[in-house]
């Protein structure tokens, strides 16, 4: 460990101590940045990214990792009052999903905290750390980001509490809330409070959300549209409202002129602002590329390993956004469907920055992004996506007008497999297969995807190739907006065949969740029955979970799809999921009876037929 700091002093971390700030000269920080997670200076930490890009700004930035919220609240109090604003993030995960099991069990570690300890950040951490700022400092700004704020901008449903709640604007009491990726936003917003405009005032930034009494009138932009939601109390006394809601804040999401949302929430109305469109090239590039140790603070030195660092340390991301559109991911709603790439320049020079890591041993763990194989892909033709309102460019089919051309993948691959110190580099986000086998009229890109997949198999994977069919069901994948398990089939033949052709012993690791709306015991003994029948033993499986802002929470809420307003089953008590998730394990001789005697009561002597026999 001592190794990998030798070349930095404790100054080339943003700092975060009053001693770190005076060593710098300061007299206070421009901003006070406070997130739920240990602060590793890392492009793949958001808290580690705002900082570096406030920086770059020439502000001075402080940092309070893991506050306490219990004692004297010194934390709170150790940067005195920043000469800008505050600003609060829970972290890298929404605080209750890093707390909690799809069981509402208490988690036994946090992937975010030296030593996987527990303990360190509250439930709804983004809530408790603002209203501590708020009754320490009433008169300061404070701004709030990252995925926990930026998915409950607006009414939303809590899982954990069973029930809906309102904009995480009236609870954290924060001034202004930046969704998604909020580089751009903020920077924006640094800029005018430090020309002396009233933070007050800044309702027309772009990304953003404020609240503000009902009848008030706020500046805008004037090529804005306003488009009004059900109000937080109709949503409380009509869930189908909560529904509608959802389809017009997903479909706004997803436009590139989007328009201006606005909700009614006691006499209070909480707005929210159009997203930027993608970030350019020399955009994405510049965020990447500012000085990030790539480590640790010091002060974890001797505390224990920190679980999702020790996972992304070696790892780089090569682009942001995902058009999938599944319907349990909360990506597009954080980062958008359309693709934000960075250039192959930029990639290949953090290549070289991580292979000059003393702890690099020529493995770069990870190449890829929120879908491993979407960088550079975009509509062919700009206008036809001007227009769109589509959740998914691939399903129920892929987009004709989606450029699905692999080769800058392949380009980029080559580049760094051609690295000296480079002696393997996975592919560990997920592969969307549908897109690699999907037939264009283009000759020339089919044969570009497939060279794609072999390369991938042959090149960079350590045995195991991850994806994620989800399900067999085609009811259930519909739901999910994922293709049918026909092309799994696909995929599982096209596998085998080039590792035979490779010489290569490779295994198909295949994800799938339970208890998602629309699926009943019968379509996971099928599953079961499937998998049984392909030779597949499951581990890479989960429960689905609902969070904030997802089509598969609404409809777990409600009861119904939000687009056909259709009811759709779901699985709810303890009972009903475990029910659901034992049928994974039906090889393992403690869940066996409990299947049998499941199956039996359903009359589906069939498939018990060919899960136990």
């Amino acid at each position: 460990m001592n190794l990998l700091y030798q070349k930095y002093k404790t100054s080339d971390w943003l700092p975060t101590t009053a001693k770190e700030m005076k060593e710098r000269a300061w007299d206070r920080p421009d901003v006070v940045l406070f997130t739920g997670d240990a602060y590793i200076d890392h492009p793949s930490f958001g808290a580690a990214v705002i900082g570096r890009v406030l920086e770059a700004e020439g502000l001075r930035v402080a940092i309070v990792p893991q506050p306490n919220w219990q004692d004297d609240l010194r934390d709170f109090k150790k940067f005195g009052e920043p000469r800008l604003f505050f600003a609060v993030t829970g972290g890298n995960m929404d605080s209750m999903v890093n707390h909690y099991t799809a069981n509402k069990r208490k988690r036994s570690n946090d992937a975010y905290t030296p030593g996987g300890q527990t303990d360190k950040r509250p439930d709804y951490a983004t809530i408790v750390y603002c209203n501590i700022l708020k009754k320490l400092y009433p008169d300061t700004p404070l701004v709030i980001g990252g995925i926990e704020a930026s998915l409950r901008r607006v009414t939303h449903y809590d899982y954990w509490q069973d029930k809906l709640m309102p904009s995480i604007l009236v609870d954290s009491k924060a001034d202004l809330l930046f969704y998604g990726m909020g580089e751009k936003s903020i920077v924006d917003y640094a800029r005018l409070v430090q020309k002396g405009v009233d933070p007050k005032s800044l309702t027309n930034l772009q990304q953003t959300a404020f609240l503000v009494d009902a009848d008030a009138h706020y500046a805008t932009q004037k090529k804005w549209k306003s488009l009004e939601l059900h109000s937080f109390e109709d949503c409380l006394k009509d869930k189908k409202k909560f529904a509608q809601n959802f389809m017009h804040i997903e479909e706004e999401s997803n436009k590139v002129d989007a328009n201006r949302l606005e909700q009614r929430t006691g006499n209070k109305r909480v707005v929210v602002n159009p997203p930027w469109p993608p970030m350019e090239e020399k955009e994405i590039d510049h965020v990447y590329e500012l000085p990030y140790t790539r480590l640790p603070h010091p002060k974890y030195k001797n505390k224990g390993a920190i679980p999702a660092y020790d996972m992304i340390r070696h790892s780089i991301n090569i682009h942001r956004g995902c058009f999938g559109g599944c319907t349990f991911c909360t990506i597009s709603a954080h980062q958008g469907k359309f693709i934000a790439s960075r250039s192959q320049e930029s990639v290949l020079r953090e290549v070289e920055q991580v292979t000059q890591m003393p702890d690099f041993k020529g493995y770069i763990s990870d190449l890829g992004g929120p879908s491993a194989n979407m960088y550079q892909m975009k509509g062919i033709h700009q206008e036809i996506c001007n227009r769109c309102k589509r959740p998914s460019c691939i399903f129920p089919d892929v987009c004709k007008n989606l450029n699905i051309d692999h080769k800058p993948m392949l380009d980029l691959y080559r580049e760094v497999r051609k690295h000296p110190a480079v002696k393997k580099a996975f592919i560990g986000s997920g592969i969307r297969y549908d897109m690699i086998l999907h037939e264009t009229k283009d000759p020339q890109v089919n044969k570009n995807n497939m060279t794609y997949l072999r390369e991938v198999i042959k090149h960079h994977v350590s045995g195991r190739l991850k994806v994620a069919p989800e399900h067999t069901s085609d009811d259930v994948l519909k739901i999910m907006r994922k293709p049918s398990f026909k092309l799994f089939h696909k995929l599982n033949k096209v596998f085998n065949e080039i590792n035979k052709q490779e010489g290569l012993k490779q295994q198909l690791i295949p994800y799938f969740i339970s208890s998602h709306p629309g699926c009943e015991s019968v379509d996971m003994a099928k599953l079961a029955a499937e998998t049984k029948q392909l030779d597949f033993k499951l581990e890479q499986v989960q429960d689905f979970t609902p969070t904030p802002m997802t089509l598969a929470t609404v409809i777990f809420y409600t009861g119904f799809h939000p687009y056909t307003m259709e009811a759709v089953f779901t699985a709810k008590s303890k009972k009903e999921k475990l029910s659901q998730r034992k049928f994974f394990f039906w090889y393992k001789r403690e869940y066996q009876r409990e299947i049998r005697n499941e199956l039996t009561r359903l009359n589906r002597k069939d498939l018990l037929k060919k899960i136990l026999s």
